[in-house]
């Protein structure tokens, strides 16, 4: 079972998200195996983490639940919040995976919420499919009810980014600056 998972910063956190690091990526080594994608979440400036996303292969809800809620910095109170969901990877493939690579170009992650019939349950057509890097619905812990769509891809600028969903589909969508991450 795939899922989701977005650690999102407690404001003032950085100085205990640094000192942490070496625990955080020790812990993420142990799931290499299993990671789909990972990497931090940044500030408009580029430069200050405002989270962590981490999309997992795991075998139920409740590993995934262990997964996001032993992680150090989770438990020293780095994180605000966790967005932990059931997820399909649309793609098929890791972002290690990505045709262009871990360098050049701006890097996002979009999230779209929503509730209904789903919105965008295929790949996007047009250049955008190049482009992407993960990709796939958000669902309910028994994989049945859509609750939105989140894509990790590249794009010109955000709003460029913005496009890979389709307008007026969701109650709403969240574009964060996003990077590579992982010790490979």
């Amino acid at each position: 079972m795939e899922f989701f998972c977005y650690h999102r910063d407690r404001p003032g956190s950085l100085p205990l998200r640094e000192e942490l690091g070496e625990a955080h990526w020790a812990y993420m080594d142990r799931y290499e195996a299993e990671l789909i994608a990972r990497g931090p979440t940044f500030a408009g400036d580029g430069e200050t983490p405002t989270g962590s996303v981490h999309i997992v292969d795991l075998p139920d809800v409740a590993a995934a639940r262990a997964f996001a809620f032993d992680e150090p910095n989770y438990q020293a109170g780095v994180y605000r919040d966790v967005l932990l969901r059931r997820w399909r990877n649309v793609l098929g493939r890791t972002m290690w995976e990505f045709p262009g690579g871990r360098t050049g170009g701006k890097r996002y992650l979009v999230l779209g919420f929503g509730s209904g019939t789903g919105a965008d349950p295929d790949v996007p057509g047009g250049g955008l499919r190049d482009e992407l890097i993960a990709y796939g619905p958000l669902l309910s812990d028994d994989g049945v009810v859509w609750l939105g769509t989140a894509a990790l891809l590249r794009a010109p600028d955000r709003e460029a980014a913005r496009a890979v969903l389709t307008p007026g589909r969701y109650a709403e969508v969240e574009v964060h600056d996003w990077e590579f991450g992982g010790r490979r």
